[in-house]
């Protein structure tokens, strides 16, 4: 209900087993599915599935790799990573647009303790974008285990030496100041508010940010998941 209820174009879902993939495909007939688990390459183990609207667009490619130093190793962990993580990714064709430029749409999960393999893990999403959505419009989601201004962050959205960030943070772009009650992570209640905003949407800079936003309606006091849905409205 919470996922109708926003309705999205493009879903991004972390943290999600085999059973709770085929609920929500079979819930939500209407969405294209692609994920697998992060232990086997298969069915064992939390997946970083993504869903599409299947009138909206036509997946013309994707893949998955691992956030390790051997990322086409399936299960691989490195650094001080206490799980195999990942990120899954597909190429869609926008049946609205024909002419508009494919959306690359990438999802991952952060190590929950291991900091220099957030770190590591947020260069590697930056590569594999430079090298695998060339002339694509880039949108990614995840729970990236870290704040806003922590060195992940800072991989993926601050400016280096070399060259402009290649994506922003969607919720900054429209909120312009930190509040203290932006967290992201809800202990399954609807009324848990913090600074830790953990989760993100980011885009490449061809989008134009019309919305962003934290949802926190649930039901009975009681909210579906242990994060808030982050959600975005683009253009371009």
């Amino acid at each position: 209900e919470t996922v109708k209820s926003l309705a999205p174009d493009l879903l991004g879902t972390q943290e999600t087993l085999l059973f709770q993939k085929d609920f929500l495909a079979e819930n939500l007939p209407e969405y294209s599915v692609f994920g697998v688990g992060r232990e086997d390459g298969g069915e064992k183990g939390e997946m970083m599935a993504l869903f599409w609207r299947t009138e909206r667009f036509q997946k013309v490619d994707g893949g998955h790799f691992w956030l390790s130093e051997t990322p086409e190793t399936v299960g691989g962990k490195s650094w001080d990573s206490s799980l195999p993580r990942m990120a899954t990714w597909v190429r869609l064709r926008d049946r609205l647009d024909e002419d508009a430029q494919p959306v690359f749409f990438i999802n991952t999960h952060f190590d929950h303790r291991g900091q220099e393999a957030r770190s590591q893990s947020a260069k590697l999403i930056r590569e594999r974008i430079a090298n695998l959505a060339e002339g694509c419009s880039v949108i990614l989601t995840g729970d990236f285990n870290a704040t806003e201004g922590s060195a992940p962050y800072r991989a993926l959205f601050v400016d280096n030496r070399e060259m402009k960030s290649p994506l922003v943070d969607t919720y900054r772009t429209i909120h312009k100041k930190p509040g203290e009650k932006e967290g992201t992570p809800s202990a399954f209640r609807t009324d848990m508010k913090s600074p830790k905003r953990i989760d993100w949407i980011g885009c490449s800079r061809d989008w134009a940010v019309e919305k962003a936003g934290i949802d926190r309606e649930g039901y009975q006091g009681r909210y579906p998941s242990d994060h808030y849905a982050v959600f975005a409205s683009l253009t371009r």
